[in-house]
């Protein structure tokens, strides 16, 4: 499983209402476009662009999505909002 969970902090909540991004934290090993393939067929959205970041032996994802699909929806989704 590539996608491990979301992330709930204020400045993801932030991210999601301003920027249209969601944050991910990914497994270790994955590429960008290994999560990018896992998220557009998981949610069915288009992903416009992803950012990396290893903090610790964590490994985030900042996902932005393409504007027609809004970050919003699938946060309620998942249960973040």
């Amino acid at each position: 499983m590539i996608l491990k969970h979301p992330i709930t902090t204020e400045k993801a909540i932030r991210l999601i209402e301003s920027e249209n991004k969601l944050t991910f934290v990914v497994d270790n090993k994955a590429t960008s476009e290994r999560v990018k393939k896992e998220f557009e067929k998981e949610f069915k959205a288009k992903v416009e662009k992803i950012n990396t970041l290893r903090r610790g032996n964590k490994k985030i994802a900042y996902i932005r999505l393409s504007a027609e699909t809004p970050a919003i929806d699938i946060a309620t989704r998942l249960g973040l909002m």
